[in-house]
């Protein structure tokens, strides 16, 4: 029996399985029902129900079900069974143009409308007593917040887990004007999966064989559409290189399915929970649905952050640092995700009185405080915690700036005039060392790692030195800390700028930099969060506007926020640079439009520093005490 088929066997244990549902323009959606049972059959009445909708095949195993005793992945079904068990209704719903769907699938801009119509359809039927609650992961997180957008009436509660674009331009397909090519590996992994490659055994192969060499893709950018790994499917090839050649902020972006920052006002009034994680592609996304929602709506809206990798609740680690016993969800902030869920759910679509609205608001994991020794699965024993507040960031936060000095250190005090030049070459970028990246192998990976160049990672070779040796890197770090330092929020650095190009990238990387010790002779240089700007966009992300060569420009680099507790003797470092690649697409310095620098330059750039020009960090500090 293949996957495929043991898949189809296990939907069987549905109530309703297959069922086509129309959507508002004919096309319908495949979908499965699974009912309160008992005695091997549905119990009559009318329930809650839950719905996810997922392009990754309703009936396969979500990777992200599973528990720290037990690391199987539970089948959807057996997801479905806890829930009926407790009285509730379970929908899977298959995405438009996936698996046992109709339609054409296009990437994240067909669910507003496909989720608002689900959910009506749900609504109308006898099992259903007219409330709905939305969960799921990932994409499964930016359909129920697409849905939501439109407000359908039926819709009562949710449980957002990483993902529901706040701004898409702005984390998860773009940051600061570049591209995110885990939207590539993603695309071709898909791409695989899709009803017409299964169909179609000579689609099948010829994709087979594309993925076989994707890192090889990797070396030949910028690709041509019609000439790239996807172009035997024209629809995946379509959508990536729409978000690819977009780089002005035009109306596209501004799309349902991508932009609930521009749905604010309609959005649905029903308490929900955002959740992501620090090493996650969806932290910005998180905390700004938050920001906007706790605001304008009654909700109650409720946020958690993790120390995890996309959807990894259940691990102590991310890349090479563990945090401790205390990083997972499951035993710290609930039995288990499913308990979790659960009480979300009882509380708002059952009407439960389980107390979840006398839980605080905000819960993050402060990274840092462990040991610094080698662990014996030969990670850095990082450590942490699990903390609380009212809102995001914590209202004791401060803002605090470092300025950055021509001597490479990070002062509380302007520097000194200087420039400090270096030379950015797009056929030999900056390699991506873990950071928030899903998606995105085998040519990148996220979490935090030390940020020495390694054999495990795309564009490094011997004799693999630390990053901070690079030529092209700028690395500004504070003194020896006399006082562990909080640091908890947005992160950001103003930097005043020049380049001999009309166009090119500046990248920040803030990295908790651990002293010499037997472990680590050389210390640690372990990545927090990261951000970047695609300099044309410096002014406005509608009117980009090329450089003057030598000219003299601020500009303003956003990074994911995050939690890290410095500890007494670590330093606190910034790299600057022009490139995280494959993180982020090259920029070429040419000036070229978005996606098609065929002609690549090798630029001078510089960052200025002084009182006139205090190029800084700005951090978020959070007292002691």
């Amino acid at each position: 029996m293949s996957a495929k088929e043991g898949a189809r066997t296990r939907a069987a244990n549905a109530s309703l399985s297959d069922v086509m549902v129309p959507m508002r323009d004919g096309v319908r959606l495949a979908t499965d029902v699974f009912l309160p049972n008992e005695g091997g059959g549905s119990l009559p009445g009318a329930f809650p129900v839950i719905l996810e909708r997922t392009p990754y095949d309703k009936t396969a195993s979500s990777r992200s079900e599973r528990t720290v005793a037990d690391p199987a992945p539970k089948s959807r079904a057996e997801v479905a069974a806890f829930f009926t068990a407790r009285g509730y209704a379970v929908v899977y719903q298959d995405c438009r143009g996936t698996h046992a769907s109709e339609g054409r699938f296009t990437k994240y801009l067909s669910e507003g409308e496909d989720g608002f119509d689900a959910i009506a359809w749900i609504a109308s039927q006898a099992w259903c007593d007219g409330k709905v609650g939305t969960m799921g992961l990932s994409y499964a997180a930016h359909a129920q917040v697409a849905a939501a957008c439109l407000a359908p009436p039926a819709l009562a509660a949710m449980f957002v887990d990483s993902g529901g674009f706040h701004e898409a331009y702005q984390g998860g397909i773009r940051q600061g004007g570049a591209f995110e090519l885990k939207q590539a590996t993603w695309a071709l992994k898909q791409a695989l999966q899709s009803p017409e490659t299964l169909a179609d055994p000579l689609v099948a192969r010829a994709l087979e064989a594309e993925a076989a060499s994707i890192p090889a893709w990797f070396s030949r950018m910028p690709w041509r559409r019609g000439h790239s790994p996807l172009r035997w499917l024209p629809e995946f090839e379509d959508y990536l290189f729409d978000q690819w050649s977009r780089g002005s902020r035009d109306d596209f972006w501004n799309q349902l399915g991508i932009c609930a920052k521009a749905y604010v006002e309609p959005f649905a009034d029903v308490p929900m929970m955002h959740m992501s994680s620090w090493y996650d592609p969806y932290p910005r996304t998180a905390t700004s649905n938050f920001r906007d929602l706790s605001r304008g709506k009654r909700g109650p809206v409720g946020l958690i952050l993790g120390p995890w990798t996309h959807g990894d609740r259940c691990l102590t680690w991310a890349g090479d640092a563990d945090f401790g016993p205390k990083a997972t969800l499951e035993g710290n902030l609930a039995p288990d995700f499913l308990e979790l869920r659960a009480r979300w759910f009882d509380r708002w679509l059952k009407g439960l009185p389980n107390g979840v609205e006398g839980e605080p608001p905000v819960r993050y994991f402060r990274m840092g405080g462990g040991s610094g020794q080698r662990d014996a699965a030969g990670r850095l024993a990082h450590g942490g915690e699990w903390l609380s507040a009212d809102d995001w960031p914590p209202p004791a936060s401060r803002e605090t700036s470092l300025y950055l000095h021509g001597d490479g250190s990070l002062r509380a005090v302007p520097a000194s005039e200087a420039v400090l030049r270096y030379r950015y070459d797009p056929a030999r970028p900056v390699p991506s060392i873990g950071g928030s990246i899903t998606s995105g192998e085998p040519v990148m990976r996220g979490g935090a790692f030390d940020q020495v160049e390694d054999p495990r990672f795309f564009g490094c070779a011997p004799p693999y030195l630390p990053l901070s040796s690079r030529p092209d890197v700028l690395a500004f770090e504070t003194e020896s800390l006399p006082r562990a330092v909080e640091v908890t929020g947005p992160i950001a650095a103003e930097l005043w700028i020049s380049s001999d190009c009309p166009d090119t990238d500046f990248a920040i990387k803030l990295i908790d930099l651990y002293p010499p010790s037997p472990d680590y002779p050389r210390g640690f240089a372990m990545n927090l969060t990261d951000g970047i700007l695609r300099a044309r966009y410096r002014d406005s992300w509608e009117e980009p506007r090329l450089m003057e060569s030598g000219e003299v420009y601020k500009i303003r680099v956003e990074a994911f926020p995050t939690s890290n507790l410095f500890e007494v003797g670590h330093r606190i470092r910034l790299d600057v640079s022009s490139s995280n690649f494959p993180h982020f697409d090259a920029n070429p310095n040419s000036g070229e439009p978005e996606g098609s620098g065929r002609c690549p330059r090798i630029a001078t750039n510089a960052v200025h520093l002084g009182r006139d020009r205090p190029s800084r960090l700005i951090l978020p500090i959070v007292p002691p005490g």
